[in-house]
């Protein structure tokens, strides 16, 4: 039995989505910081996140109004391995791994998905008001989908894909130990203007 290391192995898949995917080849798998997060068993609710770490058009700090004050939000710069991370990815554990392997898949790409073309920090922003994910998060699931379907179509390995198949319990069966990185969320800084 040996350690699985949960950040590693989706670190590892992650760099095989953006690759086997064109829809999200301008990802630099480098600059994401991908973590684990503590998420509670039932069903229901957030399975992963994704914290952008600029703000729109990949600026680092803006200035706002709360209330009658102006405020310079900026953002936290994140480091790893010498790079800047431009996005931290949360997975909700046991939550994200109680999913079947599709329905983890499509969460993995609804996540990466998220990424704005520019890779500049920022989110992809659709119009109108829902602009994380469109007309409606069911037709961008939907639409994760349809890439989860293609990019396994082309033949994954199947030995990168085995640490999603089962539960957080069949891992724990198979694995001495599991450990993943943790990170507090990232907190935007507030000062006046």
């Amino acid at each position: 039995m040996n350690t699985l290391n949960l950040t590693g192995e989706l670190e590892r898949l992650i760099r095989d989505i953006v690759l086997g995917c064109p829809e999200l080849n301008h990802i630099l798998p480098d600059r994401l910081l991908i973590c684990v997060s503590s998420g509670r068993p039932s069903a229901g609710g957030s399975l992963a996140k994704i914290h952008p770490l600029r703000f729109a058009g990949g600026e680092k700090s803006m200035t706002t109004r709360r209330g009658r004050r102006r405020v310079v939000c900026t953002m936290p710069t994140i480091m790893h391995l010498g790079e800047e991370m431009l996005y931290v990815i949360y997975f909700l554990v046991p939550r994200f791994l109680e999913l079947p392997l599709r329905e983890k898949l499509i969460t993995i790409f609804h996540e990466l998905y998220h990424i704005s073309p520019d890779f500049d920090g920022d989110i992809r922003r659709f119009p109108g008001r829902n602009y994380a994910h469109g007309s409606s998060t069911k037709s961008y699931n939907l639409y994760m989908g349809k890439l989860v379907d293609a990019y396994l179509a082309r033949g994954v390995d199947e030995v990168a894909l085995k640490f999603l198949e089962g539960n957080l319990a069949s891992l724990r069966e198979l694995h001495r130990a599991i450990v993943a990185r943790r990170l507090p969320a990232p907190r935007i800084s507030i000062s006046p203007a």
